[in-house]
């Protein structure tokens, strides 16, 4: 529908299988995985969906990230031209997933020559919507605390449990 939406936050990973999304206000949405279940909440809809992770579709792309996904194993790789994606300085990886997918048809990971960190993941949906994750200033191997990756929602929250 060619409409872009913008949110700013806060991600932490925690291998294995641990991700806190922390989105800014006006938005105060979440997403937390304990490596076990994942819970996304929406503020402005006053719900919160959770399920197991193994049941979820949250994509490849982020278990990588999560430490748990093969990017050999689960994608076809292709090396894209970094000039051409206005990416100088690094690498872009385009990964096809090798079992379909109704949650994305492929992904971007634009990698940081220097360091070799992931900085942004473009995922791509069979309407090609882009979801976008640019990740600036990382910060590594800090610890994190337990409380990062267990989220209570406000009273009121409806919980649907698919």
């Amino acid at each position: 529908q060619n409409k872009k939406k913008e949110s700013k936050g806060k991600v932490v990973f925690e291998k294995p299988g641990k991700m806190s999304f922390t989105y800014d206000d006006p938005n105060g949405n979440r997403v937390v995985s304990d490596g076990k279940n994942i819970k996304v909440y929406e503020k402005e809809a006053e719900q919160m969906y959770e399920t197991v992770v193994s049941k979820s579709q949250y994509p490849a792309a982020l278990s990588f990230l999560m430490g748990e996904g093969k990017l050999e194993k689960d994608f076809k790789l292709k090396l894209l031209d970094s000039a051409t994606m206005k990416f100088e300085g690094g690498y872009v990886l385009e990964g096809t997933p090798r079992e379909a997918s109704p949650a994305y048809e492929k992904m971007l990971l634009y990698v940081d020559g220097p360091t070799s960190q992931v900085r942004r993941v473009v995922i791509i949906d069979a309407q090609s919507n882009r979801n976008r994750f640019d990740f600036s200033d990382p910060v590594l191997n800090k610890p994190v605390e337990a409380k990062e990756f267990d989220f209570k929602p406000p009273p009121g929250t409806k919980i649907i449990k698919p």
